[in-house]
């Protein structure tokens, strides 16, 4: 993302997609909230209570390689992982792209102060995870959401 509030669907270098950013389509996210990842702090104390960070299509093994992909998320992300697992922070990493055949597996990894470690295999898709960031905050379930339940098992 070029800058703060970005709403054009490409980035000049196509590395940038806006699909891969939905909130900048509702207009009750102030374009301020809207900020490119060169503005995600060092001081993690200085995060929103919730935020997404979205690679791009490069570093999210979109167009790029998994090695891509695994070297960015340690280069970019994983001080805050370690800092989340003594902060009483929550890191959710999940991926959107399939194969589109029943046998695809999608991981999605928790990693947090409150997370018990381990492999879970029940499906689960985005309302899941959304009813689970809901539940946290103690948030009524936004249209689909109740269709997912919240994930429980992972948690110490």
């Amino acid at each position: 993302m070029q800058g703060a509030g970005f709403a054009r669907c490409f980035s000049d270098d196509q590395l940038y997609a806006r699909k891969h950013n939905p909130w900048v389509n509702f207009s009750d996210v102030p374009a301020t909230d809207n900020q490119p990842f060169t503005n995600f702090p060092a001081d993690f104390t200085n995060l929103p209570t919730v935020s997404f960070v979205v690679p791009n299509l490069e570093n999210d093994m979109h167009d790029g390689s998994v090695s891509t992909g695994d070297s960015w998320l340690k280069d970019h992300l994983d001080s805050y992982i370690q800092w989340a697992q003594t902060h009483n922070s929550l890191f959710i990493l999940t991926w959107d792209e399939d194969d589109n055949t029943t046998t695809n597996h999608i991981a999605t990894i928790f990693a947090g102060d409150h997370v018990k470690a381990g492999q879970y295999g029940e499906a689960i898709n985005h309302y899941n995870i959304l009813s689970t960031i809901e539940d946290i905050y103690g948030l009524a379930y936004l249209h689909n959401t109740s269709q997912g339940m919240a994930i429980t098992d992972v948690w110490q």
